[in-house]
């Protein structure tokens, strides 16, 4: 369900003054933080209000693929993570985060100025920038946050100082399978956590997206009752803001031309040749890197599995790569295309929504990040689970144990097991019933963004919102 484009920016103004209500959008510059955010403006968008974008510079937005759109930059203060570690980006978050106290006021209050306080409803930004949140407060402009992961996520976000006081946080290997019993079905495993040496950065960040959420007028989250009906619920007990569950977003909103990494989309005519749900889609996002040894079990795997195959290797996906177009892909090991020529393809990036959506998929291996996973649901394509990090360990624990739509790799990559996981995955009676239980959540899922489904009635009630919160 995709709103009818609302008019040009240009057709928004009245002799300099605007005719109608402003949104200002303010999104964590990474991949799977821009993508929900441009698809709540899209939303927006469809329902009336003009949409402003506030950028930091690093990972900026080009203003021409969204000419309905007005672009803000707010200086950063940083030139990104040196690396692709994910603990550099968990620190770079929060910098960018303080650069935002200083840097976003001026650009803020101009905005207010040209557009004048009664036009401006509302700023949503992402939670990860709280001082976003305080930046306007002082300005008294009403907020909402937009959290980009499930609303189990949030909540394992909100019980961070309690895992950390009962001695599930930080992570001990030794007690990797110990249920928590507090947040079911999680086990230690599962818990939000980046790395052995950054629990002091992520319990950092972790309370600043709770503060930003509660000092906000209302939290916005990119999932649907069909998945997480008793967490939304617990949420909504917990929390003393509004929570407004508007997803899966890219079923109301396409993303745009928002990808940072040119989509290869030849391998949608390469799809096109293939049988029903008979190929493995393999990506493992944008931020998630693996070790030459990995990569090479990985190919191996998917190799002798026999299974026809997708796979992007995207620049930066090899640890120590330098991260160079096509340096990744040339990393695969010698002979691997030769084994895979005429089954396979390779691409560094892919138009994701549109491979899960077409009919030659029958499974994706995936890193389980929040928006590759509720794509894959809203497909029915079960999946094969290798979370890195943050929330993805919880958010395959789901797949696999509540939605049973998936299975996980742990342990060391190794390309026996890899090729036993695919088979199981795509050809095995274990991956019909997977199959067969993710067309059913598909449906559910269906059910809530169609009309007069929870995720439209919710979008109804966050619009009403928005236009409450200046009156």
């Amino acid at each position: 369900m995709t709103p009818a484009p609302a008019p040009a920016m240009a057709a928004d103004t009245n002799g300099g003054r605007p005719s109608r209500r402003h949104v200002l959008l303010f999104p964590l510059p990474y991949q799977g933080h821009i993508n929900p955010m441009f698809r709540l403006a899209g939303v927006l968008h469809g329902r009336g209000f003009a949409i402003t974008v506030f950028h930091t510079h690093f990972n900026a937005p080009d203003p021409a693929r969204h000419p309905y759109y007005r672009f803000v930059p707010v200086a950063d203060g940083t030139s990104g993570p040196a690396s692709v570690a994910i603990e550099d980006v968990v620190a770079h978050i929060v910098a960018i985060g303080g650069a935002c106290e200083a840097a976003f006021r001026d650009p803020l209050a101009a905005v207010l100025d040209e557009y004048s306080r009664d036009a401006v409803a509302c700023l949503v930004a992402d939670a990860h920038l709280l001082q976003a949140f305080q930046v306007a407060a002082r300005l008294a402009v009403p907020t909402l946050a937009l959290r980009t992961g499930s609303a189990a996520s949030f909540a394992c976000f909100a019980a961070y100082p309690m895992l950390c006081d009962k001695g599930y946080l930080p992570v001990q290997d030794s007690q990797l399978e110990t249920p928590v019993a507090e947040l079911p079905p999680y086990r230690v495993r599962d818990l939000m956590h980046i790395g052995k040496n950054s629990h002091e950065v992520t319990r950092e960040s972790m309370a600043r997206a709770v503060e930003a959420v509660r000092v906000s007028s209302g939290l916005i989250l990119n999932t649907c009752d069909a998945l997480e009906r008793r967490e939304l619920a617990g949420l909504r007990w917990d929390l003393a803001v509004p929570v407004f569950d508007v997803g899966p977003l890219h079923k109301f909103s396409p993303v745009g031309d928002s990808s940072l990494l040119c989509q290869d989309r030849t391998c949608l005519d390469w799809l096109d040749q293939w049988p029903p749900a008979l190929v493995l889609y393999v990506s493992f996002g944008s931020l998630a890197c693996m070790s030459s040894q990995d990569l090479d079990e990985t190919a191996w795997g998917i190799a002798g599995s026999g299974v026809p195959f997708l796979w992007v290797v995207r620049p930066g996906l090899v640890r120590g790569c330098s991260g160079e177009s096509g340096e990744a892909s040339q990393l695969l090991p010698e002979g691997f295309e030769a084994a895979t020529r005429g089954r396979g393809m390779v691409v560094a990036w892919a138009p994701q929504d549109e491979v899960l959506r077409h009919r030659a998929v029958g499974g994706f291996w995936t890193h389980n990040g929040w928006n590759s996973t509720a794509e894959s649901i809203c497909e029915g394509v079960p999946m094969l689970c290798r979370p890195y990090f943050g929330d993805q360990m919880g958010n395959a624990r789901y797949v696999e144990h509540v939605w049973r739509v998936g299975l996980v790799l742990v342990g060391e990559l190794e390309r026996g097991s890899v090729e036993a996981a695919i088979r199981r995955l795509m050809t095995d009676g274990d991956g019909a019933e997977m199959r067969s239980r993710a067309g059913e959540l598909k449906k559910a899922v269906t059910e809530c963004t169609g009309k007069g489904g929870s995720s439209c009635v919710a979008i109804d009630k966050l619009v009403e919102h928005i236009m409450s919160l200046q009156k």
